[in-house]
């Protein structure tokens, strides 16, 4: 936390405050709380634009810069040279993680969202990695208990195709048991309430990471229902244990069954719902979060981005990998057009990364 008594920590954030429905605004929220400055850019900055020129643009000097994962693809360029602390935020840490490993190589810290990925990056040379699970908004699911009309609760998304599980199990879970509406859009506190008025919450992760402990497990946790999930779950490298903060089933065939036992032993139920609940409100909030954010920089942070000892080529093919991989194939060309033509495998490299990057394009196109 800053020191009131003086200047407060600024941070500036690489993309704007209301880009995340839930998570940004959740820790700009709570980062000034704590007595900080957080700042967010306008929707204007062209995405290639350089450090200097966002700085300048800034109405404050940052103590810190912020690069949150969003639909905002804005890398400054010279952020490998930056004399002010970065941060990179990669909360789908476990997909494509050989490119995220890259792009995280320009910032001098990097947080990820699912355990045993800070391992990774770091045994890729990135020192300054560190693990930030999903959290809570604490005031969404305080209160006193009110009344649990659902049997099982459910809001998310169904269709797609990362959601084949989702789309069979959900709909028959609802003509077996009383739930909410499950095709409707909900607020975010709308989203607190299905849950605090649910008994029991069944998780399904996306199907090419089922194990995901993903923002919604948090939020039941943190409602009091009880939470169902798979085996194998990353909740376990989180120190939640089966059986005393949720429960969990090895194949589909035990689904069912479980939901029933529980539904109708509610003791059990509660006990475990309880001790989650306490457990996620105690450790697991946007409070806590930015706790641990602060103490790892410490004010005074190291300038531990891998990139910053790389020679401009492998600089540059980070970027354009970056534009590239987010559809931005001018400022991929442009970063190809500077690698120095003595480069080769830089060079042969960022051809291959265009050229994957426009036949993707091209298919999008001829789909619409």
């Amino acid at each position: 936390m800053s020191d009131l008594s003086e200047k407060p920590v600024t941070i500036l954030c690489l993309c704007q405050e209301d880009n995340h429905r839930k998570l940004l605004p959740a820790y700009a929220a709570r980062f000034r709380a704590q007595g900080m400055q957080f700042v967010c850019v306008s929707w204007s900055p062209p995405f290639d634009s350089s450090l200097r020129e966002i700085l300048s643009a800034s109405p404050v000097k940052p103590d810190y810069i912020f690069h949150f994962e969003s639909d905002f693809p804005l890398l400054p360029i010279g952020l490998e040279k930056s004399d002010v602390p970065t941060v990179c935020f990669q909360v789908d840490s476990y997909a494509f993680a050989k490119r995220r490993i890259k792009w995280s190589s320009l910032f001098d810290y990097v947080a990820v969202f699912h355990p045993g990925h800070e391992v990774e990056y770091a045994r890729d040379g990135h020192k300054g990695t560190f693990l930030l699970p999903h959290a809570v908004q604490k005031e969404l699911f305080e209160g006193s208990e009110i009344g649990r009309e659902f049997e099982i609760g459910w809001v998310g998304q169904i269709q797609g195709p990362l959601y084949k599980n989702r789309a069979k199990w959900i709909p028959q879970l609802a003509q077996m048991f009383q739930m909410n509406d499950i095709a409707r859009n909900y607020s975010l506190r709308e989203v607190a309430d299905v849950y605090r008025r649910s008994r029991i919450v069944v998780n399904f992760g996306r199907d090419d990471y089922p194990q995901d402990a993903n923002m919604r497990v948090f939020e039941v946790l943190a409602s009091g229902a009880l939470l169902i999930t798979a085996q194998p779950t990353e909740l376990a490298a989180l120190g939640f244990a089966e059986g005393v903060h949720f429960a969990a089933y090895q194949s589909e065939s035990e689904l069912v069954p479980l939901i029933r036992r529980f539904l109708a032993d509610e003791p059990l139920r509660l006990r475990i719902s309880r001790a989650a609940r306490s457990k996620v409100l105690r450790e697991h909030t946007y409070d806590c979060r930015v706790k641990q954010i602060m103490q790892k920089l410490n004010h005074r942070p190291e300038s531990l981005a891998p990139a910053r000892n790389w020679a401009g080529p492998a600089i540059r093919l980070s970027y354009l990998d970056y534009f590239a991989a987010h559809g931005i194939l001018d400022g991929a060309k442009s970063q190809f057009k500077q690698i120095e033509a003595g480069a080769t495998r830089e060079r042969l490299e960022g051809m291959a990364i265009l050229a994957k990057a426009r036949l993707a394009k091209a298919l999008v196109r001829r789909n619409k």
